[in-house]
C-alpha cells in the first residue's frame, strides 16, 4: 500500500475472498471503486502467506496469479528515506524468462500495469526516485518452457531509493539505497485470460493522441481527442429563461381560497400546526 500512494484503498476487514472459487466480491468492489487491479492476502494451512494478484476488465476478472510470500522484509526495518507519493517508479527486469516463459510473461505484464510502467526513451535523473527491481533465483539447467507445471524459480523484488552524487562531470552519479520493502514470492495457481477479452482489454487508438491533435485546426477548437482516439466536441448552448419553461401543474400544490387570501401564509412552511 505504501508503494502505491495515493492511489490505493486498504480493505482491513477479514471478509472471506476466494479469487479461484468465486470472484463475485471483488467483482462488486471494482464496480464500486472503480478499481482494476486487486491483491488478495491469505494465509490457510494449504496455502499460507498468499497474495493474490488480480487484473479486471469491464469489471470482470481478466487474469489472476497466486503467489507465496518465502521471504519479506518490510519498509520499517530500512533506515533509507522515503519517496514522494504517487511518483512512478522505474522497474527493471533482470531475467530472460520474462520474454519467454508464460508464467514470468504473465508476471511483468501484472506488475507493469501495478506500478504504472510504461517503456520510455529517456528519463530525466531529477525526476528518478524510486527504482524496483524484479529478478529470479537461479534458473533450472532443465527448466522446460511448454511445461508450465514444472518447478518454477523464485521472484525477488527489491525496491530502491535513487541519490545523485557528485561525479566530477556533468552527468551526477546515480547510487541505489535500499528502501524496502523486499520480497521473495513462489508461484502458485494462475488463471489465463480469455483471448476474445484480451483483445478488447489491449484495444489501443490507431492514430496517437498527439497526431490527431495537431490536425485539428483553428476551426475546430472545440475539439479533444480523448486517450482511445475517439473526437469528442463541446457544444455551447445559449443561456435558457426557465420562468417560462411549461411544467406540470398539480392541484395538489395549489393553496386553498383561505390560504391565498392569508398574506402571511407560507406555502412551505404551512400554517404551523400538527
Amino acid at each position: 500500500t505504501a508503494l502505491k500512494k495515493p492511489h490505493s484503498i486498504p480493505f482491513s476487514k477479514k471478509n472471506e475472498v476466494r479469487p479461484f472459487e468465486d470472484a463475485t466480491s471483488l467483482e462488486f468492489w471494482a464496480k464500486k471503486n472503480d478499481a482494476s487491479l486487486f491483491v488478495v492476502a491469505s494465509n490457510t494451512k494449504k496455502r499460507p502467506n498468499g497474495l493474490t494478484f488480480v487484473r479486471m476488465f469491464d469489471n470482470r476478472v481478466l487474469d489472476m496469479i497466486e503467489m507465496g510470500v518465502e521471504a519479506y522484509v518490510p519498509m520499517s526495518d530500512f533506515k533509507a528515506p522515503g519517496v514522494a507519493p504517487g511518483l512512478r517508479p522505474a522497474i527493471h527486469f533482470a531475467s530472460e524468462l520474462f520474454d519467454t516463459h508464460p508464467r514470468f510473461m504473465q508476471v511483468k505484464s501484472y506488475f507493469l500495469d501495478f506500478f504504472n510502467g510504461d517503456p520510455m526513451d529517456a528519463v530525466s535523473l531529477s525526476g528518478l526516485e524510486l527504482l524496483i527491481s524484479i529478478s529470479l533465483a537461479p534458473t533450472p539447467p532443465n527448466l522446460n518452457l511448454e511445461d508450465q507445471s514444472s518447478a518454477l524459480p523464485l521472484i525477488h523484488i527489491r525496491c530502491y531509493t535513487v541519490k545523485l552524487l557528485a561525479s566530477g562531470v556533468r552527468t551526477p552519479r546515480a547510487e541505489l539505497v535500499p528502501m524496502g520493502p523486499f520480497l521473495d514470492l513462489a508461484l502458485r495457481r494462475h488463471q489465463s485470460p480469455d483471448p476474445d477479452t484480451l483483445v478488447q482489454a489491449m484495444k489501443q487508438p490507431k492514430l496517437k493522441k498527439t497526431d490527431i491533435e495537431k490536425g485539428l485546426g483553428k476551426k475546430r477548437k472545440n475539439m479533444e481527442v480523448d486517450d482511445m482516439g475517439d473526437l469528442r466536441g463541446r457544444i455551447h448552448v445559449k443561456k435558457q429563461n426557465l420562468d417560462k419553461l411549461q411544467l406540470r401543474k398539480m392541484k395538489a400544490l395549489k393553496p386553498t381560497m383561505a390560504e391565498a387570501e392569508d398574506e402571511d401564509y407560507d406555502p412551505i412552511a404551512g400554517d404551523g400546526e400538527d
